[in-house]
């Protein structure tokens, strides 16, 4: 499997103060791609994926199926049909694209899409539980709906669920495929418990942090970029290599959220203004800021700290916040991390040249690529 220790981040430094960078892969990347319909590309996964995701989520005991239902977006707190933001959806576009590798039909890639999918969700309401989100995707989180409990239940319910789906196929490639999605289960629950134990750190490494994050985020990605292939019966190099690609890219997608997590239009983001300042999380701007040294970097640590140790943290003002950003900013954590977006979106690139795919395949990927270095929210 993946073995990642590849590249390490550059050193925070070296940024010029306080500019900001947009979230653009590099100006290199070639015009062919825009050819590519992203939307259709991640439609075409959604669309292949959700009546089989439905029907798996119809085999849970009430009431965890209406709690589930109510979490993906099919029906609103009072049990009434809804058509909610499913999200982006970049999992089952990978899981179903990666089986065309070995020239398989999209089809084959399907079991795998909802199997990520249901992991991807497992993990989602017990983060929000555990961090206290009271939105997702501009409606109340099932925690803040149905309890703590069944937020609980439904999750775990939905990992076995992902289990399920693959074994049921009773292939070898099923055996092989959901040996990947356990790991990447496995270290993506890693990444999250590291993310809860820096909140209450005062310093992080920058290090640290890719490592938290390319478990909590670039394993997974990793196995919807591979899975599909796996299931289509790719030998273990090919697959490996597409982890290669869906790790950093991975990375590259966290990177981007963390930039969002300080400075996204709470619209777009359906979170709070500042939200991940508001809950203190560690991620890179913040790490690479403190990281970087100079006087702003050594101001916003000493207000971190005092921050850690504050009763009245919760009730700190917009302003407060917005102080705390201008720091991470003109020490340079903003400029960094979109720095190290973009190099990422590199590596997940040049992954690809190191395997045999039709060129149309290829492209897609490297404009899912594209798009998760651009996006929005």
């Amino acid at each position: 499997m993946l073995d990642r220790h590849t590249a390490g981040p550059r050193t925070p430094g070296t940024a010029t103060r306080g500019e900001t960078v947009p979230t653009v892969p590099p100006a290199s990347t070639p015009a062919r791609r825009t050819a590519v319909d992203v939307t259709a590309l991640l439609e075409r996964g959604r669309t292949l994926a959700t009546p089989v995701l439905r029907a798996a989520v119809d085999r849970l005991a009430p009431p965890m199926d209406t709690v589930a239902a109510y979490h993906f977006g099919w029906i609103d707190a009072q049990g009434n049909p809804a058509d909610g933001d499913g999200g982006k959806a970049v999992r089952p576009a990978l899981a179903v694209l990666s089986a065309e590798v070995t020239g398989a039909a999209p089809a084959v890639g399907i079991p795998g899409a909802v199997a990520v999918e249901l992991v991807h969700n497992f993990s989602l309401l017990h983060d929000d539980l555990m961090d206290g989100d009271e939105q997702r995707r501009h409606r109340d989180t099932v925690w803040k709906v149905h309890g703590p409990a069944q937020a609980i239940l439904v999750g775990d319910a939905l990992f076995a669920l992902a289990n399920e789906i693959l074994l049921e196929l009773g292939t070898v490639e099923a055996g092989r495929a959901t040996r990947r999605l356990t790991t990447a289960t496995r270290a993506l629950i890693d990444g999250q418990a590291q993310d809860i134990s820096y909140e209450h750190r005062d310093r992080v490494s920058v290090e640290e942090c890719l490592e938290m994050e390319g478990n909590k985020t670039g394993a997974l990605l990793a196995c919807a970029s591979s899975i599909g292939a796996v299931l289509g019966g790719a030998d273990d190099r090919t697959a490996d290599t597409l982890e290669k690609y869906g790790y950093h890219l991975g990375l590259a997608f966290q990177a981007v959220d963390d930039l969002l997590g300080i400075w996204g239009d709470p619209e777009a983001t359906g979170k709070q203004t500042w939200s991940d300042l508001r809950q203190r999380k560690k991620s890179l701007p913040v790490v690479a800021a403190l990281a970087a040294g100079g006087s702003a970097s050594e101001r916003l640590g000493e207000m971190l700290a005092a921050d850690a140790k504050s009763s009245d943290f919760e009730n700190f003002s917009e302003e407060e916040f917005a102080a705390r950003a201008a720091l991470i900013e003109e020490a340079g954590g903003r400029e960094w991390t979109a720095e190290e977006a973009r190099r990422q979106y590199a590596i997940a690139l040049e992954a690809l040249d190191a395997i045999d795919m039709p060129a149309m395949v290829r492209d897609r990927f490297a404009a899912l690529a594209d798009f998760v270095v651009v996006r929005k929210r």
